[in-house]
């Protein structure tokens, strides 16, 4: 749901962008209180997946397809505060090096996508936690808080497009339409947040931020030992660090976008879709950087997709893992102090 260039006007750009702005300088303090050993370096790898997966568009129904917006996953791994800071670092890598995702609507999508999508993603998380405890809560949780992420990132994008779009709609036709499609796409998100969330709770449950203090039946697994934790227990903090779990997690981000990528489907997403069936896709504008030889994520500069891929995957990382590393040697010094 890249919302391109032409979209919107004036107002609205520099509305969402100023929101934009005040919404990462607040999570940047804010994550200082979430990044420690172990989340520092997850946070960097969190956007590199995130930005992987990106790249693999399923099909949700005829001639339309999906992808993970990533901000209700990002959130349960790394919290919320780093989970926006995550899903920006994506957002700008895609903007400047592929060309996905237009650069005047850079503060739509960081509104849409990287703000709201978290907020409403971990409120929904939170909610069905704080109900119900335990590894399949937070599972289904997980499922949730994705799911509902995406169409209410949809109408939210509905709304402002009727506010400030730079052709007329019919709001209710577009809101229809925008959310049928998006909540095909949010069982999509769910699924791959569930299975994502499962896995490493499977592995290193220690190292998912929204299951940290819950009840469960858990094993940590540490180099004196094995330390199991009874049903109606709080899941002890480990103070290991995230260990080989970062570099096997690349390797997973690399293998998605080297390879799994070529077999993305091609057909537009969804809000590509509802514009054209809604008449206003042609308001899209060419995106500045277009003939730059990794836009459209190598087909514009004749670059294999997954060779493209691969290199995202490094940007990413090397953007993010630098970003969240500062962010908490910085609040180490502050403590020192």
């Amino acid at each position: 749901m890249h919302v391109p260039d032409g979209f919107f006007n004036v107002a609205v750009s520099l509305s969402a962008g100023a929101v934009a702005a005040a919404g990462v300088a607040v999570c940047l303090r804010g994550a200082r209180r979430e990044l420690d050993d172990r989340t520092a370096p997850m946070a960097g790898l969190v956007a590199a997946f995130v930005f992987a997966v990106q790249m693999l568009n399923f099909p949700v129904a005829a001639g339309t397809s999906g992808h993970l917006l990533g901000g209700a996953l990002a959130a349960i791994l790394v919290g919320p505060y780093t989970a926006v800071l995550c899903v920006t670092v994506v957002l700008l890598v895609q903007g400047f090096f592929f060309a996905d995702g237009g650069l005047t609507a850079l503060g739509v999508n960081i509104t849409l996508m990287g703000i709201f999508a978290v907020v409403v993603g971990w409120a929904a998380f939170r909610l069905i936690t704080r109900a119900a405890r335990g590894r399949t809560a937070v599972v289904a949780a997980s499922f949730v808080g994705a799911l509902v992420s995406v169409p209410a990132a949809a109408l939210a994008f509905t709304l402002l497009f009727w506010i400030g779009g730079t052709a007329p709609v019919e709001i209710g036709t577009v809101a229809a339409a925008m959310g049928g499609v998006h909540v095909l796409i949010g069982l999509g998100e769910g699924l791959i947040t569930a299975v994502t969330v499962s896995t490493v709770l499977a592995i290193r449950p220690d190292l998912v931020y929204g299951a940290r203090g819950l009840a469960a039946p858990l094993v940590l697994r540490g180099a004196d030992g094995d330390t199991v934790v009874p049903q109606g227990a709080p899941v002890p903090a480990a103070p290991r660090r995230a260990g080989w779990f970062v570099p096997a997690g690349i390797g997973v981000a690399a293998l998605l976008a080297g390879v799994v990528s070529f077999y993305a489907s091609s057909s537009p997403d969804g809000l590509e879709r509802v514009a054209e069936d809604k008449g206003f896709s042609s308001q899209a504008a060419e995106h500045s950087l277009g003939g730059q030889p990794l836009a459209d994520y190598g087909e514009a500069g004749g670059i294999p997709v997954g060779v493209a891929g691969l290199i995202g995957v490094g940007v990413t990382l090397g953007v993010g893992g630098g970003l969240f590393l500062g962010v908490r040697r910085r609040t180490r010094a502050e403590v020192s102090v």
